[in-house]
């Protein structure tokens, strides 16, 4: 399937999406009052008590490999859509049947909308990294 080296670079490309893209969109939308959420949050969180920006950036990584598996033959328009639409898809969908629910969150109509904006900048992100790193 992947070369450790394509597994690497899809991994990074998706830590920093999850960093620069997906945070500073959250940052953006928090400087426009659109959501109270912190960017960059660095408290702590279980089991091993990492930030949570980064345990966040851990899970971006592994969706980026996830991501990378399905845009990676395409080209040009089809290639940045996908990365957008998948990106904000499949994280989203993952976190609201199955950690929201794990976590007590109520799902609402500003965390539907807020997960696929944020996600879509990160499917974008994604994509961008992984144009820069020539994979």
């Amino acid at each position: 399937m992947f070369k450790p080296k394509t597994l690497t670079l899809a991994f990074v490309a998706g830590f920093l999406a999850t960093l620069f893209f997906h945070q500073g969109g959250l940052w953006l939308l928090g400087l426009t009052g659109r959501t109270a959420a912190a960017a960059w949050n660095l408290t702590p969180v279980g089991p091993l008590g990492v930030p949570s920006v980064l345990s966040l950036a851990f899970w971006g990584g592994l969706w980026g490999i996830a991501l990378w598996a399905l845009i990676r033959r395409s080209a040009g328009a089809r290639f940045w859509m996908l990365a957008i639409v998948l990106g904000a898809l499949l994280p989203s969908l993952v976190a609201w049947f199955v950690v929201f629910p794990l976590k007590g969150i109520e799902l609402s109509s500003p965390l539907i909308i807020g997960a696929l904006i944020l996600n879509g900048l990160w499917g974008l992100g994604v994509a961008v990294y992984m144009r820069l790193f020539r994979a």
